[in-house]
């Protein structure tokens, strides 16, 4: 994709996350900031905490495993290992996530069962456990990036929604 094409993408997956009734509700949301050429999230997050939403970030750990961090501003992020920016502030536990009321990852693909494809470091996969059952998981995915299976594994958890930009997925 062009780099006019994926930004027309992010601002449609960014309108179509914030219109989504779990988020709408939500006051704690575990959010991510994208790499590379993922969907783009910044603002996103900037227009969660604009409306007073508490945002998580990952934190990645030496283990692969997610610690989070509370969100407050694009000048309070440090540049990180893997191309991660992360918050500055204090570190809140690998079970943080599972206060979130509504948690948004990032992936590679998503299959018709909700199953994620990610980049195979399990970080996500280890903090999808904490996460209590019932609670909106949202993957963020260009349209293309909807197949029809995916390969998984027994540790995978599935999503409930993938956001591309034309279409709300509910699995």
């Amino acid at each position: 994709m062009s780099r006019s094409s994926r930004e027309a993408a992010g601002t449609a997956i960014c309108r179509a996350v914030l219109a989504l009734p779990e988020i709408t509700v939500s006051s704690t949301v575990a959010a991510y900031l994208s790499i590379g050429t993922e969907p783009a999230t910044m603002h996103l997050v900037e227009d969660l905490r604009s409306r007073a939403v508490r945002v998580l970030l990952p934190v990645l750990g030496a283990d692969l495993d997610l610690d989070w961090a509370d969100y407050v501003d694009s000048h309070d992020l440090a540049q990180a290992s893997r191309g991660l920016r992360e918050p500055h502030g204090p570190r809140l536990g690998v079970e943080t996530v599972a206060a979130a009321d509504a948690v948004l990852v990032p992936g590679l693909a998503v299959d018709g069962r909700g199953t994620r494809l990610g980049r195979g470091g399990g970080s996500y996969d280890r903090a999808l456990r904490r996460v209590p059952a019932g609670r909106p998981v949202i993957v963020l995915l260009y349209d293309d990036e909807v197949l029809p299976v995916v390969p998984s594994e027994p540790h995978d958890r599935r999503v409930s929604v993938a956001v591309t930009p034309s279409r709300v997925w509910r699995f």
